[in-house]
């Protein structure tokens, strides 16, 4: 007998619904695919489909041109060596679930003056997993061009040291899967890998854009041009085979 119930219950619902009782949408049935979005439109990047995760001091939007002002002490680092946690660097993002494909930018960074003054791209996932590559200023003979990887809470930093009076920088950050890829290139043509990693929470939706932050004492302004989606310009492994599972 209550089966039965249990039954002709499930029955009226289905009906209710055949018979065009309204549907509730979730946040994914509204969602727009942004790199699908720009493959479609010859690569070209809606700023407006950006979001900010944190507003910066100030910014400005002209055209394809984004200018962010930094406020003092904010960053984005996880408890390696320095044992602290800084989160509240304003990020500029889109999102998507595309699996294959490449986004360029070019930042100018002229104003950059304090220690650690730094802008670039990021992929920002939460608090605990994101992926960034910049040129952090360090003093008036060198800076450091660098990525950090940030995995489950721990922040790593790999740099280069390159001459003081660079004041541009390109990048593309490239998807494949979970696994990820920056460059860096001087004239926007020619890039060199700076980081391949896996990110382990980046397998399925992400966001991923720009960011500018001033981890000490200081406000610097920022300027973001020439961005671009491109499929996949990180092309398969054609060496060593994966091994078998």
């Amino acid at each position: 007998m209550k089966l039965s119930k249990a039954l002709s219950a499930v029955s009226i619902c289905l009906m209710a619904m055949s018979c065009g009782s309204e549907v509730v949408k979730t946040a994914e049935d509204n969602f727009t695919d942004s790199v699908t979005s720009a493959l479609e439109n010859c690569g070209k990047v809606d700023l407006t489909a950006f979001q900010w995760t944190r507003e910066p001091g100030a910014y400005s939007i002209e055209g394809d041109t984004l200018t962010v002002t930094t406020a003092p002490h904010t960053d984005l680092w996880q408890r390696t060596y320095y044992h602290f946690r800084n989160d509240n660097a304003p990020v500029f993002q889109i999102q998507t679930k595309e699996q294959y494909f490449s986004f360029v930018v070019k930042t100018d960074f002229t104003q950059s003056h304090q220690r650690f003054d730094q802008c670039g791209v990021v992929m920002y996932l939460d608090s605990d997993n994101w992926l960034k590559g910049s040129v952090e200023f360090e003093n008036e003979q060198f800076q450091h061009l660098g990525s950090v990887a940030t995995n489950n809470g721990y922040s790593d930093w790999a740099t280069t040291a390159i001459p003081a009076d660079v004041k541009t920088m390109w990048y593309r950050f490239s998807r494949r899967a979970d696994d990820y890829c920056i460059e860096c290139s001087a004239d926007g043509i020619n890039f060199s890998q700076m980081r391949i990693c896996h990110m382990y929470a980046g397998a399925d939706k992400i966001s991923f854009g720009v960011y500018a932050c001033s981890p000490e004492e200081s406000s610097f302004t920022a300027k973001f041009t020439d961005m671009k989606i491109t499929e996949c310009m990180w092309k398969a492994h054609d060496g060593q085979q994966p091994d078998e599972e």
